[in-house]
């Protein structure tokens, strides 16, 4: 069996263990926590703070008042590959000007997909003779939609703005199981002279995910008959909050501008392999610096994903995800880069490449404002 067919296959099985067992909901919706566009992905997902574009939508959803009303319409896309090219992360992304300066409406999808999964339950038939025509594919697919609104606020001192997101997950096994679930995510940025601070609040909400697993009699015999539990036909899955806290602090030199961002990403399910280990609540640290020419041409690097590993001798190593990218703006278009590791630091690096544009309104001439 080619390498690509075993991992499917083995990915798979995977999915339907963690999906159709609610004691199992430390990583649940864990797709959400991989992140967007390849600015972020090269600074090391350090970007609550000072992310100022649509993809503000996902980051921290108060950034996408910082947009000005003059840009127009924003878009954004993204395409990564994780393991070789057996699963495939997208993004899409779009924000529109409302009436108020500041005052802001996004929409994203994102989608992580496992395609050409081999189903094999019909694969002998009733005469035990083995029949590969029998064998079809389907995908496991993870969809989130993202409707955002941002503002600013007035206060003394500083700028504040805030933002928020209505989420709709849908999650696909093929024909054998899919679950709806929904959730509320909440953004601030705070803003004065040079420093940026901000603060998301994912699934403040608590997100609920609903199951429903549809095997036919036939093959819920095949899974009896191969030592298979059948799964709950219907389950429950939750996904408690978590929160992402960050500081960027930007230097100005001439026509180069510096700026380093640090977070804290605060997962509140239980304790997990990060740099603070605890229950329920375990923190990790990401980092990342951008250095910018005339805001034109930027190069980033990041590190995050701090993990201990045992060694044989029993001594602990500290691995990390460390990145690089760059970024080219060219008047209304912008392409960002990143090579980094999608998965965790045991994985092969992947090249990176999202697209951001800017649709502004056409300004009329004098001739089409009096007609």
């Amino acid at each position: 069996m080619p390498q690509k067919r075993v991992l499917k296959t083995a990915m798979i099985s995977l999915l339907l263990c963690s999906s159709f067992f609610t004691n199992a909901q430390k990583y649940s919706n864990e797709f959400l926590s991989i992140g967007v566009s390849a600015r972020a992905q090269a600074l090391g997902n350090a970007v609550v703070a000072s992310v100022d574009d649509v993809t503000a939508a996902y980051w921290n959803p108060a950034g996408l008042s910082l947009i000005p009303n003059s840009t127009g319409i924003q878009l954004s896309a993204m395409h990564a590959e994780w393991f070789a090219g057996v699963g495939n992360y997208d993004y899409l992304g779009i924000s529109l000007p409302m009436k108020k300066e500041g005052s802001r409406l996004g929409i994203s999808m994102i989608r992580f997909g496992i395609d050409g999964i081999p189903n094999t339950l019909s694969l002998f038939e009733d005469d035990g003779t083995i029949n590969y025509d029998n064998i079809i594919e389907f995908s496991a697919a993870d969809y989130a939609f993202l409707g955002t609104y941002a503002q600013p606020v007035k206060i003394s001192s500083g700028s504040l703005s805030v933002g928020g997101n209505v989420k709709v997950v849908r999650r696909l096994i093929g024909q054998f199981a899919n679950s709806w679930g929904f959730g509320v995510d909440l953004g601030a940025q705070y803003r004065k002279g040079n420093l940026r601070i901000g603060l998301n609040a994912r699934d403040i909400t608590t997100t609920f995910n609903a199951w429903s697993i549809n095997f036919t009699e036939d093959e819920k015999v095949v899974l009896l008959e191969t030592g298979n539990e059948l799964p709950n036909i219907r389950s429950n899955e939750i996904t408690k909050p978590s929160f992402q806290l960050g500081a960027a602090y930007q230097i100005d030199v001439k026509s180069i501008s510096i700026t380093p961002e640090a977070d804290l990403f605060i997962s509140t399910d239980g304790q997990r392999n990060v740099l603070v280990s605890a229950d329920p609540l375990s923190i990790d640290l990401g980092g990342g610096v951008e250095v910018g020419y005339k805001k034109s041409v930027f190069l980033r690097a990041g590190i995050d994903q701090f993990q201990k590993e045992k060694n044989f001798d029993g001594t602990e190593t500290l691995l990390s995800r460390p990145s690089l990218g760059i970024g080219l703006k060219i008047a209304s278009f912008r392409v960002d880069y990143a090579y980094t590791d999608l998965g965790d630091s045991r994985n092969t690096y992947s090249h990176v490449i999202s697209l951001l544009l800017d649709l502004k309104r056409r300004k009329r001439s004098n001739e089409e404002v009096n007609n």
